[in-house]
């Protein structure tokens, strides 16, 4: 019987859906929302916090301050509050409700942000507000996800050896990229401890992060309109780039089989399927994703057929002819 005293103690490392019997291919789906914050990004907060404390950035008394776009505000929320740090999220007006609401409940204070930077979108903006916020003093510590290399050695230690654990043999591992902590920390332990194993990294259309164009994103999670500092290209054996509305059809065509997932699932399950249809070409591939979240935060956006028809037209809340389409 596990027995915990702080939240982020709790993880589900080991749970993985068959997505063979849906989508008709070797496709492992690795489930990260299982825990007191909901998301992967529980294991980049702590790992974070834990380096914070341990060089004496973060003191006793400190607020911390980051940008998220949602679910690392939550887990930053979370593990403040268990630690008894204050918490300033700047976020942006793509954030969810539920998260907004959710991060509020564990007492941290959150700045939207409405007016793009004329460069670097939303995130330039955040990023300049959090500048300002720590510039004022007060104690205030900036984590900086973007640049912090615990983001990666999180799922350096973690994800990547339990991806490796439990699928030693597989061909391919997909991977959303944001910040890419998640995509470069598992892909370094990947090609030292299965360097037969391709890592594809997915990304969604309208992010800068592989170098092409910016354009408008609703859906909070994968992509930034700014490089992220932790990308090393070397590392990644290919790239998917989805649009939007294959990420809403494919939560909604996955919802349906009663696996209720988050935004940044449905880009990686329905980019892994565009690469697998493109490179199978007769041979059975075993693929393993990683999912970042549930969706139960998505029920107002991803979920909801106002929110989706207004963004992407009714055509969008029709049926697709096969999952990934």
């Amino acid at each position: 019987m596990p027995i915990i005293t702080s939240p982020h103690e709790f993880n589900v490392d080991d749970l993985f859906v068959d997505l063979n019997g849906c989508t008709g291919r070797s496709l492992y789906l690795k489930c990260e929302g299982f825990n007191f914050a909901g998301s992967i990004k529980i294991k980049a907060a702590t790992e974070m916090i834990d380096a914070a404390e341990l060089d004496g950035t973060l003191r006793p008394g400190a607020t911390l301050v980051e940008s998220s776009s949602g679910n690392l505000g939550v887990a930053l929320s979370l593990v403040a509050a268990s630690r008894g740090y204050r918490f300033v999220c700047v976020t942006d007006s793509r954030c969810t409700l539920g998260a907004r609401q959710l991060m509020q409940t564990l007492g941290a204070e959150v700045h939207v942000i409405t007016e793009p930077h004329p460069e670097d979108g939303l995130l330039g903006t955040r990023i300049a507000h959090v500048r300002r916020l720590c510039a004022e003093g007060g104690d205030r510590v900036w984590l900086n996800q973007y640049a912090n290399a615990g983001n990666w050695q999180a799922h350096y230690r973690t994800t990547g050896p339990q991806i490796a654990n439990s699928f030693p043999g597989a061909d391919v591992a997909f991977i959303g990229a944001g910040t890419t902590g998640t995509l470069m920390g598992c892909a370094r332990y990947l090609r030292e401890h299965c360097p037969g194993m391709r890592v594809v990294a997915i990304d969604t259309v309208g992010s800068v992060t592989f170098g092409t164009p910016a354009a408008p994103r609703m859906i909070p999670g994968l992509g930034t309109g700014v490089r992220p500092a932790l990308l090393d290209e070397s590392y990644v054996d290919d790239v998917v780039h989805v649009p939007e509305l294959a990420t809403v059809r494919m939560c909604r065509r996955l919802v349906r089989a009663g696996f209720l997932f988050g935004g940044s699932t449905g880009t990686v399950v329905a980019g892994a399927l565009h690469w697998l249809d493109r490179h199978e070409r007769g041979e059975s591939l075993t693929a393993v994703a990683v999912s970042p979240d549930l969706g139960d935060r998505y029920l107002d956006t991803v979920y909801h057929d106002q929110w989706v028809a207004d963004l992407y037209g009714d055509a969008a809340l029709a049926p697709p002819a096969a999952l990934g389409s």
